[in-house]
């Protein structure tokens, strides 16, 4: 019988590049190991890069399931507010353990409900980020069994991530695992999980949290220029945790710390270098998770977030059935604190995720009109969201990403 034709170039590959779609998720060196690997390129996003030819098998499955191509979500009954996104149920709360809420970027909940997770027997380890051992702005896949590693990866990263690359590998190693990723990486596990059965059942649970976007590297290095020091006088960096919502800190060879604050690190610097497919994201809420968590800020007289240093609170949404039976456990065995909340309230305090979803539709409709690729996206009420803007605003996000779109790259 003869072999199945080789796919020279990857079609789908072909117009996540000529879109500049990709999100880094590694979901496609997953499917194609040996033949698809993730590489850092300039000014340091991680991104695929071809070193053999496909099978048609790899070819449809990376067509299917890359975030860049696009994302559908179905309500399936469930409440569907057009900002947030399907949910079951919705609450604040924060670990119980001390030590595990002041290490968290936001009241270490989802940390503690990991630590449920493997103490329960639910999960036998926790596929998450951490900081990389060679690079002190960047990022590494880590597989977490003792509590402690989970607290030594807890903390927002704000750098490049690609959680799914190694898929493959803990499939083959016959356990089970909760995968914690941004929405676009769940979102490509999720469709992973869909075709391949032996994916599903290596991973029972999955997580995510409220995304912003990834900065590239160039970030961080601006992040560290900023604070007076470089990547060489660096042995340590972490960009938000050991407190609400924590400093962005550097530790040189000396034991020297410099301190800047998340206003100034995120708002002044990092959110400057997030890569384009987060700017034309329609899920940074984590849509596909079973459990999300995010800042529970609390907000000013004028309803806008305070970023002052206080005890960590997290919002914690159940997104399935058995999300919400998942945070109810926790709570019951004393990992979490939980509260009440009204997800009315929650546009007020995540000014970030409420505008980006309003703009959406105009942004996309801008790069339609100079012919570039976007993603495509269903049940995500981009309509629906876009019509909560006036006017004047949708036409300046569609005139601001056309001059975007045409200016000059570096």
């Amino acid at each position: 019988m003869a072999s199945a034709p080789l796919i020279p170039a990857s079609p789908a590959l072909a117009r996540v590049a000529r879109g500049d779609l990709c999100a880094g998720c590694g979901a496609c060196a997953a499917l194609a190991p040996g033949r698809i690997a993730m590489e850092t390129v300039a000014p340091g996003y991680l991104r695929p890069r071809q070193l053999a030819p496909l099978d048609a098998g790899q070819t449809a499955a990376i067509a299917a399931v890359c975030p860049g191509l696009g994302q559908d979500v179905q309500a399936a009954g469930r409440a569907d507010p057009v900002l947030w996104g399907p949910y079951t149920d919705v609450m604040t709360g924060w670990a119980r353990d001390p030590q595990v809420r002041f290490a968290g970027s936001s009241g270490g909940a989802l940390s503690a409900i990991l630590m449920h997770l493997i103490a329960s027997g639910v999960v036998d380890a926790v596929v998450q980020t951490g900081a990389a051992p060679d690079l002190a702005i960047g990022n590494a896949t880590t597989v977490s069994v003792a509590e402690t590693a989970i607290i030594a990866a807890a903390g927002s990263r704000y750098a490049p991530s690609a959680p799914l690359a190694d898929l493959a590998a803990q499939v083959a190693s016959g356990k089970r695992f909760a995968f914690v990723g941004k929405p676009c990486d769940v979102a490509a596990l999720r469709a992973m999980m869909a075709r391949d059965p032996a994916i599903a059942a290596a991973f029972p649970v999955v997580l995510s949290f409220f995304c912003a976007g990834v900065p590239s590297h160039a970030g961080g290095r601006a992040v560290l220029a900023a604070l007076g020091t470089d990547l060489d006088q660096t042995v340590r960096f972490r960009f938000r945790g050991n407190g609400w919502p924590g400093q962005a800190t550097a530790t040189d060879h000396t034991g020297q710390t410099r301190a800047m604050s998340y206003h100034d690190s995120w708002g002044k610097i990092l959110s400057k270098h997030v890569q384009h497919r987060c700017k034309i994201c329609a899920d940074g809420t984590g849509t596909a998770a079973d459990i999300v968590c995010a800042d529970a800020w609390e907000s000013d007289t004028a309803g806008y977030p305070v970023f002052a240093e206080a005890d960590g609170i997290s919002l914690i949404v159940a997104r399935t059935p058995l999300g919400a039976e998942l945070i109810a456990a926790a709570h019951a065995a004393g990992r979490i604190e939980t509260q009440a909340f009204d997800i009315n309230t929650l546009a007020a305090i995540q000014p970030g995720q409420r505008e980006r979803r309003r703009a959406l539709l105009a942004r996309l409709t801008a790069l339609r009109l100079l012919g570039r690729p976007v993603p495509r996206y269903t049940g995500l009420q981009i309509l629906a969201a876009a019509r909560q803007n006036p006017l004047r605003r949708n036409l300046k996000n569609l005139l601001g990403t056309l001059r975007r779109a045409l200016r000059p790259r570096a």
